[in-house]
């Protein structure tokens, strides 16, 4: 079966995110960028259950600037097969991601769809469960392990609970959680691969996708700085703040 892998370019997670000085959004010019840490985990399950003989292909996709392009190798790299990406300037809301998403499975007729639970930048959480109501496909969400069995699927899931086993049935779309599994290294001689490997381009209008963004961003600002916090010499006094000043406690 083939297996089909969104990735996300985002800020990467080791850079401190600062907003614009007019609050339009977050400032992204001369900032290192990097593909999403959970549509990492995607792209590395997705090889799994290739090298396991669970799947045939392995595509990762990705929708956004031209830029997307080299997040798009490095998932070449690692090891998917093709990628494509669906370019577009206009800001990309998880709705029309998952519509998007939507005409590249039917265009492509993967089994499994593997999403990164949420985007490090937006944090939605949005894009998977949209992408499985609109293809009409069974959903396993915050997926730490994935077991294939025919056309059967077993994921174990984080629950608030802790952990939650379920069986679904393919055609399906998981969402990964950090546990899943540890990404692998890309290594110079994949690198260099990476660069013949088939990288398609298409545009919404080719898909016959409205992107237009449903939701305007007023303004974005840097949360209120957090006051010093202060030292108390024992325990009674820190008690007697709780009670008289913070009045936490009574």
């Amino acid at each position: 079966m083939k297996v089909m892998v969104p990735v996300k370019r985002v800020v990467d997670y080791n850079v401190k995110v600062r907003v614009k000085s007019d609050g339009t959004g977050v400032e992204t010019a001369n900032v290192k960028m990097s593909m999403n840490p959970f549509d990492e985990i995607g792209i590395e399950e997705a090889l799994r259950l290739k090298e396991a003989g669970a799947a045939t292909e392995v595509i990762a996709v990705s929708c956004g600037p031209a830029a997307c392009q080299e997040t798009l190798r490095t998932a070449l790299a690692l090891g998917a097969d093709r990628a494509i990406l669906v370019q577009t300037d206009v800001e990309l809301q998880p709705l029309a991601v998952a519509k998007l998403l939507k005409a590249l499975v039917d265009k492509e007729q993967p089994k499994m769809a593997i999403v990164g639970k949420q985007a490090i930048d937006d944090d939605c959480n949005q894009t998977g469960q949209m992408l499985s109501a609109l293809l009409g496909w069974s959903q396993a969400t915050f997926a730490s392990k994935v077991k294939v069995d025919g056309d059967k699927l077993t994921v174990t899931r984080e629950v608030d609970g802790g952990l939650e086993t379920i069986n679904i049935t393919l055609p399906a779309v998981i969402t990964t959680d950090l546990r899943l599994n540890e990404p692998r290294y890309v290594t110079l001689p994949n690198i260099m691969k990476a660069k013949k490997k088939p990288l398609e381009i298409l545009t919404p209008e080719a898909l016959g996708v409205d992107v237009t963004p449903r939701l305007i961003t007023l303004k974005v600002a840097e949360p209120p700085a957090r006051k010093a916090g202060i030292k108390v010499p024992d325990v009674k006094a820190l008690v007697d703040k709780l009670k008289n000043e913070a009045k936490v406690i009574s």
